[in-house]
């Protein structure tokens, strides 16, 4: 199987002969880092190798179409429920940088104590089964020759069933996960003697299977009351979370703190967080180091989510990053739409292209406010893992309820997460081996009663399913109704037929979103908007974002909501795209016929920007091939346009208009058309319309000849007047 940009993957292709896949590589892949690369007429300090296919920045194409890699690895986290639905979005994802690819689980799949099997939906994540797995590793492969780069697949080892997982992980190629016995304790309420028993053999696997481990203790920052205060024992997290991997035998650069900004605006975002960062990054020197956004304080603004994204990021350039997440700017809604996982890579993609070279420029203060505040967090953390030692250990303190308190370590606020030392989920689990224990098992744990000379155990009973894959009992499907096939045989005429739905989560889902400004009080706004998305014909209607613009003058509203119809796409009428002329036949053209223009912005318009890059022949534009050019400026009268169009015997006048208050575009447009009309020129003139909110319908109703929006060359304008000149338009 190879993918073609311009074709949809074929899941049905996929999901074929999956008993037979074998992933093709297995551990984990950091980028491929370039050092003063150039890119258009730019050097870029702290960027990656290109990508075979991409696509760049919208405002790229003002730079040669340029997609500068950053060089951090980038995360977009997927938990839509259906991994058939999901593998579209990684494939997305990647073409815009990504190649850190995290699936969400269930939570329920955390008290599991064994792996389950089939592609049932997910409940706020999506179920890690076998098959899940292998089609989503399978589809990475392609989808990594399509792009030219590795792809990273990641999950969670976690929970009761979390060894059996990391099994799973390893023969099916997954490349990093998250594993952390606090987080288990802490988050999964699972007895933590056996969260500790089953980390140590879990991380023994993923470090035979050079996985790539992050840790959990950013999970604090979301649960703490005020996550800013638990600075100090987010390091004890990391350190006792790194030092027991280190034990059990994973390599330093295969263990990632996952860090998170613990504050947000409107709080001050640098001065609490980046002595946090660089206080970090010190103590855990030869770590990884895996930044995540701020999610604890994310509500369903997008706008405001990325501007605090924003400062993130900017943190992680200031400090660094080994691998960069992107939680996506809509997670304050629950809302998994997969363009919002697109934003989020390129934003994360746009601010370290923006920033490149920081360090270069500025340098942190070496003593003052900031060395004292990092010294201060070091200190707190230091003191708070002696009392660790003085109560008995890291089990009574949380026995006591140390963690996740929202006071400012030495001070507690008693609000923190207490677990009772024989509680919780899988509580009187553990057994003491014998004294003659054998287990003819690879990446074992532990003493382990082997002959001696044996290198691998697992020759004792032949191989294992680590060395042999023929091994691995394949489970397909267990559930006749709920399974991948049901749900393709669903929406297949909108896959492989001519049906065509709006969709933000699974294909064909129906659902949209609108944005709607009311000039009333927040409480009538929302009811109202619901009432306009139900005129609308939207079913399902929800507020997902209000925001006070002034308590009595207006209210913005999102509204999302499902469409219960079905564009049929052979019934649409797609204009066939104008394809410019060669430049040297517009070139001979000019050469043989001078062609005289009259060009300006008009009205009260002082937009003059995109009016230049169309005429100047340093912006490639008209003057380029020969046209000769009067430019009468920015906020010109249509009646002096028309004026001077006479008075050089013009064949052409170009216009540009930007504003479009109370439709003020359609009106010069007509004004222009009604001119030219009076005065008995409009037969000689070819009349043109340029703008942001341009387009060639809107032109033509207006009575001009042609109308052209963003994206426009001046090879597109010339090439139109001299089709129009010779007929052929």
């Amino acid at each position: 199987m190879k993918l073609k940009p311009e074709e949809k993957i074929n899941i049905e292709e996929l999901l074929e002969n999956l008993e037979d896949y074998r992933p093709r590589r297995q551990g984990w892949s950091w980028r491929n880092k370039i050092e003063d690369q150039q890119l258009g007429g730019f050097v870029y300090q702290e960027s990656s190798e290109n990508l075979k296919n991409n696509i760049p920045l919208p405002a790229a194409r003002s730079f040669g179409n340029i997609d500068p890699q950053p060089g951090p690895v980038i995360t977009t986290e997927i938990a839509s429920g259906r991994f058939e639905d999901d593998i579209r979005r990684m494939r997305m994802a990647a073409w815009h940088g990504a190649d850190h690819i995290m699936v969400i689980r269930t939570a329920g799949q955390s008290h599991y104590d064994g792996l389950i099997e089939g592609t049932p939906e997910g409940v706020g994540g999506i179920p890690i089964t076998r098959k899940q797995l292998r089609a989503t590793r399978k589809a990475l492969d392609y989808i990594e020759d399509e792009v030219g780069r590795p792809i990273n697949f990641h999950s969670y080892v976690s929970g009761v069933a979390g060894p059996e997982i990391a099994v799973l992980f390893a023969e099916e190629g997954v490349n990093g996960a998250h594993q952390d016995p606090q987080y288990n304790v802490l988050y999964r309420d699972v007895n933590m003697y056996r969260s500790f028993v089953d980390a140590a053999v879990a991380k023994k696997i993923m470090a035979g299977a050079e996985m790539l481990q992050i840790d959990g203790a950013h999970n604090a920052n979301a649960t703490a009351r005020e996550a800013w205060n638990v600075m100090p024992e987010l390091f004890v997290q990391h350190a006792i979370n790194a030092m027991f991997s280190l034990k059990v035998g994973l390599p330093q650069d295969r263990i990632a703190l996952s860090t998170v900004p613990p504050a947000a605006p409107p709080a001050p975002d640098l001065r609490i967080n980046l002595p946090y960062a660089i206080a970090l990054r010190e103590l855990f020197a030869g770590f990884r180091f895996r930044a995540q956004q701020n999610t604890k304080y994310m509500e369903s603004s997008v706008r405001e989510a990325t501007v605090t994204h924003t400062l993130n990021l900017l943190i992680s350039q200031l400090t660094s990053a080994d691998i960069q997440s992107t939680i996506t700017p809509d997670e304050g809604r629950n809302v998994p739409w997969h363009y919002y996982n697109i934003n989020a890579v390129d934003t994360a993609k746009q601010v370290f292209a923006g920033l490149d070279g920081l360090k270069d420029l500025l340098e942190l203060k070496g003593e003052g406010k900031l060395r004292e505040d990092i010294r201060e967090l070091k200190e707190r953390a230091v003191l708070f893992l002696e009392e660790i030692i003085k109560v008995g250990g890291y089990f009574k303190a949380v026995a006591d309820g140390f963690f996740v308190d929202s006071g400012r370590y030495p001070e507690r606020n008693g609000d923190g997460i207490s677990r009772e030392l024989n509680g919780g989920v899988a509580a009187g689990t553990i057994y003491p081996r014998a004294e003659d224990y054998l287990a003819p098992v690879c990446d074992h744990y532990g003493y382990n009663n082997l002959p001696e000379g044996t290198e691998k155990p697992c020759t004792l009973i032949g191989t294992c399913t680590l060395h042999q894959r023929d091994k691995i009992d394949y489970i397909d499907e267990l559930d006749e109704v709920d399974n991948v096939r049901q749900r393709l045989s669903a929406n297949n005429a909108y896959r492989q037929g001519n049906l065509l739905k709006p969709e933000v989560e699974w294909l064909a889902d129906g659902w949209l979103s609108t944005t709607i400004f009311l000039p009333i009080k927040e409480n009538i706004a929302e009811v109202a908007a619901l009432e306009i998305a139900k005129k609308m014909g939207l079913k399902n209607a929800e507020v997902i974002h209000k925001e006070i613009i002034h308590p009595a003058e207006g209210t913005l509203v999102e509204v999302k909501g499902q469409v219960d119809f079905s564009i049929n796409i052979d019934q649409l009428e797609i204009p066939e795209k104008e394809e410019p002329l060669p430049d040297e036949e517009i070139r001979e053209y000019i050469e043989a016929n001078v062609l005289r223009v009259v060009a300006a912005t008009v009205g009260e318009d002082e937009h003059s920007v995109g009016m230049r890059e169309i005429i100047d022949i340093k912006h490639g534009g008209i003057e380029k091939y020969g046209f000769k050019v009067t430019y009468l400026g920015t906020s010109v009268p249509i009646n002096k346009v028309v004026d001077a169009a006479i008075e050089s015997n013009a064949d052409a006048v170009l216009i540009s208009t930007i504003i479009t208050h109370n439709d003020i575009h359609r009106k010069n447009m007509s004004k222009l058309n009604d001119l030219c009309i009076e005065k008995g020129i409009r037969d000689e003139l070819i009349l043109i319309v340029g703008g942001t909110q341009v387009s060639n319908e809107i032109a033509i109703e207006a009575g001009m000849d042609a109308g052209f929006g963003r994206g426009t060359h001046g090879n597109d304008v010339a090439s139109f007047i001299v089709k129009k000149k010779q007929g052929e338009i």
